[in-house]
């Protein structure tokens, strides 16, 4: 076949190219495509995202014995007190989620609200967040990366540098403080935003309430600071009840990171701990029955069936610590079961549901926080009223799960008549019904359990522990720190203790 070749002029191929570069930028727009981002938009994604990953299933839970797994590998944690670094390490679980999809979008709301007028309440809720997530990170890991988080696209710093955990505890104080007096409903209050639907009643409420747990975490290397400020918080307006919740609701947009995992791969490896079920039974405790469920008889993951389920107190069963895959079995058959399967775990119907709200800051954590102030003279008011308010709020909270978790007016009074408060032991009894009371809020039991020393646990006797002391004290910086941020790492590792789960976060004096 005969080919023809075309040729074109040089001239005529430029005034061809120069012609279509008319209106080119106009032709590669999208003129649907939204040019700007309502910042309360980032905000609702900032806040959704703080709901707590599938990882404290693996340190937090276990350290303080309400949950845990006789597996190793990528489960491996505080059930054997070891570290479980690298590239996705479980102890970076929360870093990774809180400084990528929290704390980045709320230092950019604050970005973009901070002058302007109309939106000073989004400015003032994102601090207060931003401030919850702050606590989260350095009661976690101690000194962190603080004043210049999240500024890499805003100021092009993607090192920044790790403030000291009294710094960043200043300022949190300083921040809520502020914040929660700057709220004003006089102004646009945001009806979008998804955890108070634009209240700035409950917003104030929030604020001086997480005001008030950040003065009690100062008690032992502070105490004229958490008074101080525990009395900044009482003055403000704290939570008044379950309605004044700061929760997240999960849903099948958006699921609640431990039910998931709780639902998939590890449906069948995580159970409720001896201690956590004897506690409840050793006081009547009715909560029991709505968090637990055993499947009796089960000799194996797939035979969990809802046959099986049995949610009776009596019936419950928690798994022994210091147990592996190898020795659990052993002692399921000491123990009369048919194998470690058949041991009790959370219902994964109810409160480990995919769906189930994730509780941050209660009105329960609020009032047992309010007892301890009272006890410790640090604020007006009577601690047992305060300590029989906690618990009572946190077994109707149990209500928010499914209808069967609420627990009943008359076993709620029953159970008071039974387990009086006494000032005799009072920081005990508090701080006990505090680990209740925070279960599943991994960050928040494992913070308190070390401030207060509540509730009195025996070490974990597993064997092949790698901590020198009885218990874990932090987690350890994630691995892709040393890659990435390797000089300011090691300057807050030179100042703070050596990057392990022995070294102690600065509140946490012996």
């Amino acid at each position: 076949m005969k080919k023809t070749l075309l040729y074109i002029p040089l001239i005529a191929l430029l005034f061809t190219t120069s012609s279509c570069d008319k209106g080119f930028d106009e032709l590669n727009v999208n003129p649907t495509a939204a040019t700007a981002l309502n910042p309360l938009f980032t905000f609702n994604n900032a806040m959704i995202s703080t709901s707590f990953p599938g990882g404290i299933l693996t340190f937090e839970e276990p350290i303080v014995q309400q949950m845990f797994t006789p597996n190793s590998g990528i489960v491996a944690g505080g059930n054997y007190n070891i570290d479980n670094r690298g590239p996705s390490g479980v102890n970076g679980a929360i870093w990774r989620q809180y400084y990528q999809n929290v704390v980045r979008y709320l230092v950019d709301v604050i970005n973009q609200t901070k002058a302007d007028p109309n939106r000073t309440n989004l400015y003032n809720m994102a601090r207060i967040w931003k401030a919850y997530a702050f606590t989260v990170l350095t009661d976690t890991y101690g000194d962190v990366p603080y004043t210049q988080a999240g500024i890499g696209y805003i100021a092009n710093n993607v090192t920044p540098k790790y403030d000291t955990q009294e710094s960043i505890y200043n300022d949190i104080i300083k921040e809520l403080t502020e914040a929660s007096a700057a709220l004003d409903a006089s102004k646009p209050t945001e009806a979008g935003e998804i955890t108070y639907g634009g209240d700035i009643t409950k917003w104030k409420r929030f604020g001086n309430s997480l005001l008030l747990r950040a003065g009690m975490r100062l008690s032992k290397v502070n105490p004229t600071l958490a008074q101080s400020t525990v009395q900044k918080a009482v003055a403000g307006g704290l939570m008044q009840s379950n309605a004044d919740n700061a929760v997240i609701r999960n849903n099948a947009n958006y699921t609640n990171g431990v039910g998931a995992t709780l639902n998939s791969t590890e449906a069948a490896n995580y159970y409720l701990t001896k201690t956590f079920v004897d506690y409840f039974k050793s006081t009547s405790d009715p909560r029991l029955a709505s968090i637990a469920v055993r499947y009796v008889g089960a000799k194996s993951g797939p035979e969990q069936t809802a046959a099986r389920a049995n949610r009776e107190t009596a019936t419950q069963i928690g798994m022994p610590l210091g147990f592996d895959n190898g020795t659990i079995t052993a002692r399921a058959t000491q123990d009369g079961l048919a194998s470690f399967y058949d041991y009790s775990q959370l219902d994964r119907t109810r409160m480990g549901s995919q769906f189930a709200p994730c509780y941050l800051v209660t009105y329960a954590q609020t009032q047992l926080l309010l007892a301890e102030a009272a006890q410790r003279t640090w604020t007006t008011g009577n601690a047992a009223d305060f300590y029989n308010a906690g618990v009572t709020a946190h077994m109707k909270q149990l209500g928010d799960y499914a209808a069967t978790s609420l627990v009943a007016d008359a076993d709620i009074a029953a159970y008071l008549a039974k387990n009086p408060y006494s000032a005799a032991k009072g920081l005990e009894l508090i701080n006990t019904q505090y680990w209740v009371a925070s279960f599943l809020n991994g960050p928040e039991v494992f913070a308190n359990f070390r401030r207060s020393g509540f509730p009195v646990l025996t070490p974990n006797p597993y064997p092949g522990k790698e901590i020198k002391g009885s218990f874990i004290n932090r987690l350890s910086y994630p691995d892709s720190e040393i890659a990435v941020n390797t000089a300011n790492r090691q300057e807050a590792v030179s100042r703070q203790g050596a990057d392990n789960l022995d070294t102690r976060v600065w509140w946490d004096k012996q």
